[in-house]
């Protein structure tokens, strides 16, 4: 497979992507093919509005992209970038990116600060996520951020307001769960989220060492900082949820099971992406037009802290055209674009300034309150932990799924990580 065309067509032998040709519509004195990933076309919109943005500005500059439609699990889809970058392969140019995958494939990348790009005009936080040892690997290219989705009518019915803590959260939840059962509705809960043991529990462990200010978990300067009070009361706190205000249940589930149990009216309160709101508002939603989003609560003495998600582009390494790749990446994640995949799909724009645009404001209203989650937004120990983060996720949310189902203590956890990490993260 050392011959690029070789490996293409061992790639399509095990359908791991196909390639659809977007043509210039004018051509300059020496066109160049470059060749992107944009997802899979079997989810959601990314795919059609990346070809829809990949097309104009093949318009606008003459050059042809070529879409390279990857598999729809994110984790054979990294199996698929590494199988390309580790054999040096120039048959992709622009990657698409999980936001938890710039410190892995790092070496593969092409540093971006090297080229003309303002990125004061992007989420510092993004960029700092995308930085690795000095060298800007990616650009953000849209957003995701954990949010707490609530019923306002609930809320407003017991003249209660919105908690602004994990402590006001527990006490309403409870307060009301205990006021919709006495009415009849016994299969009510307080507070759903995903707990089962995957990437997601790992997103949420994240927010709540985060918003008790107990640091990252790994620290920017490769600093273990897991164990301490905080992320041990943060595990305990959780713990106690399950019976109480959560359902046994709420151990499986994801963010789906969590969405469809209070789009049913089973919750007051939800932890999830800004994807469900679209859904929760639709004509056959149990709660449509009774729901608020808001930041998730802060800890005691703590902050506001979801944890961020969303895709990036970068540029291989090994592309023969990178400065033209870089072109390519510079466009699709400026405003025109980024505003164009927000009116057309929802996809959460990674520039600030979009979100005091007046004309999306009078749209979307409710993004002035996903900003508000998302400019505090918290990233998950990825580009410290490098090549070592699936590992470290992986006994992260291993060991939480453990404590939450009371098979271990949350102080016997906390230690159990700290030594996992400080062996994996050296």
């Amino acid at each position: 497979m050392k011959n690029a065309k070789t490996f293409i067509a061992f790639c399509l032998s095990l359908s791991i992507f196909s390639l659809i040709s977007i043509p210039a519509s004018s051509t300059p004195a020496e066109q160049v093919t470059l060749t992107i990933t944009c997802g899979s076309a079997s989810v959601g919109l990314e795919y059609e509005l990346c070809k829809e943005g990949v097309a104009r500005w093949s318009a606008k500059t003459g050059h042809e992209v070529k879409l390279a439609q990857t598999p729809e699990s994110s984790t054979d889809r990294l199996i698929m970038y590494q199988q390309v970058l580790y054999e040096m392969h120039n048959t992709i140019d622009v990657l698409m990116i999980d936001i938890v995958w710039p410190g892995l494939l790092q070496k593969y990348l092409v540093d971006l600060s090297n080229y003309d790009i303002d990125t004061g005009e992007h989420l510092p936080v993004l960029i700092e996520n995308n930085s690795v040892n000095g060298k800007l690997v990616a650009l953000p290219w849209f957003g995701d951020v954990g949010l707490l989705y609530y019923r306002k009518d609930l809320l407003e019915a017991h003249n209660l307001p919105v908690p602004s803590t994990w402590e006001e959260l527990n006490a309403t939840a409870a307060f009301v769960q205990s006021s919709m059962r006495s009415q009849g509705n016994k299969d009510f809960w307080g507070y759903v989220w995903q707990g089962d043991a995957y990437e997601g529990l790992t997103c949420n462990v994240v927010e709540w060492i985060a918003s008790r200010n107990a640091g990252s978990i790994i620290e920017s300067n490769r600093n273990v900082s897991i164990n301490s009070s905080a992320a041990i009361n943060a595990l305990q706190t959780a713990s106690d949820w399950i019976g109480t205000i959560s359902p046994d249940d709420v151990l499986n589930f994801r963010e789906e099971d969590a969405r469809t149990a209070f789009q049913e009216g089973q919750a007051l309160f939800m932890r999830n992406w800004p994807y469900a709101w679209k859904l929760l508002q639709s004509e056959d939603s149990a709660v449509r037009n009774k729901i608020g989003i808001a930041p998730l609560p802060a800890g005691a003495k703590g902050r506001h802290a979801g944890t961020l998600g969303g895709w990036q582009l970068a540029v291989s390494k090994y592309s023969e055209n990178q400065a033209l790749a870089v072109d390519l990446v510079r466009y699709l994640t400026g405003p025109e674009e980024q505003k164009i995949r927000l009116e057309t799909a929802g996809y959460l724009p990674t520039r600030p300034a979009l979100y005091k645009d007046p004309e999306i404001h009078k749209n979307s209203p409710h993004l002035a309150d996903i900003f508000a989650s998302l400019e505090k937004g918290v990233t998950r120990p990825s580009s410290a932990a490098g090549r070592a983060y699936k590992h470290v996720s992986r006994n992260i949310f291993t060991r939480v799924a453990m404590t939450l189902r009371g098979e271990m203590e949350p102080k016997a956890a906390i230690l159990e990580l700290e030594e996992y990490i400080k062996r994996r993260v050296r």
